[in-house]
């Protein structure tokens, strides 16, 4: 593991239930998954051990991550279902997995701006840094509305709310390990409830 990943890597079980929910509520239709920001694989691995997705691409700017990402996949002998793409995520999807759009599901746990996030009683996810939550669902609607944001525990849930279209349903969800929230996904659009 790198050493930034340590600390942004989702732990184990809660990587299986955000698995479990994003595969349950993505319409049959949706038989492919992109992880925007896959980091060394945590979730990237845990959906494509539910067996749900045809195929699984993994996106990362880090070479570094991507390595262990690929050597934790071999570990869980899911290597085989990932493609592994190193570069920017919104160019990946504009430029390389646009004729998959109909098919696919996007995750993404964005960079949350490093540690100093769990100070704050409430997180701005407008300031959110590298990227804010505007430009997030900006870029990523204009390849699918299913969309699956895994962001920190205290999120402004009145953001997500007022970043949800009119008629588009919204649902958060808390994933707690031995009592405590560790981080929040919300899933916009095409996700039914589970």
């Amino acid at each position: 593991m790198t050493d930034t990943a340590w600390y942004g890597v989702t732990p184990e079980p809660v990587a299986n239930k955000v698995a479990r929910h994003v595969a349950e509520g993505a319409p049959a239709s949706k038989t492919v998954l992109i992880d925007c920001f896959a980091g060394v694989g945590g979730n990237t691995i845990a959906f494509a051990r539910s067996g749900r997705w045809t195929r699984i691409y993994a996106i990362e700017k880090d070479e570094d991550a991507i390595l262990c990402g690929k050597h934790n996949a071999r570990l869980y002998g899911v290597d085989s279902l990932i493609s592994w793409f190193h570069g920017d995520c919104f160019d990946i999807i504009k430029n390389e997995l646009k004729p998959l759009d109909q098919y696919s599901v996007l995750f993404a746990s964005p960079p949350w701006g490093g540690p100093g996030y769990s100070t704050d009683p409430i997180f701005n996810l407008a300031t959110m840094q590298p990227y804010c939550l505007d430009g997030i669902l900006d870029s990523f609607r204009q390849f699918t509305q299913g969309i699956a944001l895994f962001l920190p525990r205290t999120s402004d849930l009145k953001q997500l709310a007022n970043a949800s279209h009119s008629l588009e349903k919204v649902k958060a969800i808390h994933y707690c390990m031995e009592g405590a929230s560790k981080a929040i996904c919300v899933y916009f659009g095409l996700f039914e409830s589970s």
